[in-house]
């Protein structure tokens, strides 16, 4: 017995029991847990019935740790929930018990969930073996040295549109001056009518950056030169679509040359998607590489992407369903007769807005897939390829038509649910206030950095991250599959199982794996950067 004291005099261990575990026991079984025995059988293993030796104290504690650990997988409680502390006893016994409090109050706020079903979701498609490869050819190396060296020919570019529209008309300026051999005057934003956003290059995107990237390819010029700021300069406004590089040359090489200064407007969708390799590398370089956002914007969104990556891995969604998004589709967003009603007046006052063909109805704009999804059908298509509940969702986007009732499907459904403004700190946005753009490029940096994006309609950003998350290695993209998914949708006789089911099957394919640009005539290479600028090597360039 004195032997017995001394083993419990020397050292006492403690475990942090969640409460379901405590309330599931009996009485009797919870006094065998909380009661030392009066007496130790000397022959007992380890122990037998309720009496426990303490010649071996580890093993009396793996025992009990044993015990606890049965009773957390029979309620179906996550392992990791359990805590095990060891303290020697003494000044530290205190803190045991604080630890204590706190792990099982974290353990009463928790609630089981299905992890393979979530693991699953978040899973990564196989990149099978892409990665950037952006080298040049010589015959492109060479030319580079006269066009570097000309001092004779500039570009002037003005770009419109929203963020992402811009970036892409960017792009295809840095290429078009390439093409000419001429040097180009950092672009000019056009003025948004819509947003009144009067934002100039540099503060939207790192100009040195953007100048140091595309050193070797093109001359990015700040200004005009003083010899040439009195040129009026040969100012283009109608180029056709789809353009060709002979036809940029037979058609403004003699003005420019002539001249010495190009005023194009509009390149929108103006040069062609199929260009010779080493455009489509270009291209490439511009988009991933030289384009990148201004620091003040950069540091902003990469903090906001950090507090959504805190607490695990998270969903980024762009939602298109503003008012315009409605009225320019054709489409309605399903919500009353009342916001049907607000979109048609609005297309009726301006019939000029609608970009869809207008030759079909809305019914046959939607199962064509044409028409974006609203939050309802969000919401069912996440959960069909399994979103947990838990998931974490980061909303990018303009206000919804329909305000906060738009989106109670989803926030329903997905309780944490955010955006820019409800992860942003008091006065993080003010320095961006009523400036469209700048809010945009932090939804997009938010939105590439997530584990998994989704957009609800097509547009210029969701292609512009599927290029490059794509570029990235081919991190998961959703591609609702709508035109083929939609008549499952109206169908109510559908047995969820079967819907989800069905759902999964029909974009098995869509999940962001690597999809060949070539296998599809006039698709864009910063939106499907394989093959030109992706290749199966471990080199990359």
């Amino acid at each position: 017995m004195g032997k017995s004291n001394k083993c419990k005099a020397k050292k006492q261990s403690y475990i942090s029991v969640p409460s379901q575990i405590i309330t599931s026991l009996s009485s009797s079984s919870l006094q065998s847990l909380l009661l030392s025995p009066k007496k130790a059988h000397l022959n007992s293993s380890f122990f037998v019935g309720h009496n426990y030796s303490c010649r071996r104290p580890r093993v009396c504690l793996s025992a009990l740790f044993l015990f606890v650990l049965v009773g957390l997988l029979r309620l179906g409680w996550n392992v990791n929930t359990l805590v095990l502390c060891s303290q020697s006893f003494g000044s530290n016994a205190g803190k045991v018990g604080e630890r204590d409090h706190q792990v099982l109050v974290t353990s009463q706020l928790q609630s089981p969930r299905p992890l393979h079903l979530e693991s699953e979701f978040w899973k990564q498609p196989d990149g099978m073996g892409y990665r950037p490869c952006l080298e040049l050819s010589a015959k492109y190396r060479k030319a580079s040295e006269a066009i570097l060296n000309g001092r004779s020919k500039y570009l002037l570019v003005v770009v419109s549109g929203g963020m992402n529209q811009q970036r892409n008309q960017i792009v295809d300026a840095v290429v078009i001056a390439r093409i000419l051999g001429a040097a180009l005057v950092v672009p000019v934003l056009q003025v948004n009518i819509i947003w009144g956003d009067e934002s100039e290059f540099s503060d939207i995107f790192d100009l040195g950056h953007f100048k140091r990237v595309l050193a070797d390819d093109v001359r990015i010029l700040s200004s005009l030169p003083s010899t040439h700021v009195m040129t009026r300069p040969v100012e283009e406004k109608l180029t056709p679509l789809h353009v060709s590089p002979q036809w940029i040359r037979s058609r403004y090489l003699k003005r420019i040359n002539k001249e010495g200064v190009l005023l194009l407007r509009g390149l929108d969708s103006r040069l062609s998607k199929d260009l010779p390799p080493d455009l489509q590398k270009l291209r490439c370089k511009v988009a991933f590489q030289a384009l990148r956002f201004a620091p003040p914007i950069l540091e902003l969104g990469n903090k906001l992407a950090r507090r959504m990556q805190s607490k695990g891995p998270y969903l980024a969604l762009h939602l298109r369903i503003e008012k315009d998004v409605w009225v320019r589709t054709g489409c309605l967003p399903g919500l009353s007769k009342e916001y049907d009603e607000i979109v048609h007046n609005e297309r009726r006052r301006h019939p000029e807005f609608l970009t869809a063909k207008s030759n079909l109805s809305y019914h046959e704009r939607k199962l064509a897939g044409l028409c974006p999804l609203n939050a309802f059908e969000v919401t069912r298509l996440l959960k069909a390829l399994g979103a947990p509940r838990s998931a974490r969702i980061y909303w990018a986007g303009g206000q919804p038509l329909g305000g906060k009732a738009a989106l109670s499907p989803l926030t329903r459904e997905f309780p944490h649910f955010y955006n820019k403004e409800g992860l942003a700190l008091p006065g993080e946005l003010e320095p961006f206030a009523n400036k469209a753009s700048f809010m945009a490029a932090i939804d997009y940096i938010v939105s590439e950095k997530s584990d998994v994006f989704m957009a609800s309609h097509g547009g210029n950003m969701g292609h512009a991250i599927q290029g490059q998350r794509a570029y990235a290695g081919h991190k998961k993209y959703i591609t609702p599959n709508k035109r083929h998914m939609l008549p499952y949708f109206v169908n109510s006789s559908l047995p969820e199982a079967e819907f989800n089911r069905i759902i999964k099957e029909l974009h098995q394919e869509s999940l962001g794996q690597p999809e060949l640009r070539s296998s599809k005539a006039g698709r864009d290479v910063t939106k499907y950067p394989v093959p030109e600028c992706m290749c199966k090597r471990n080199k990359t360039t």
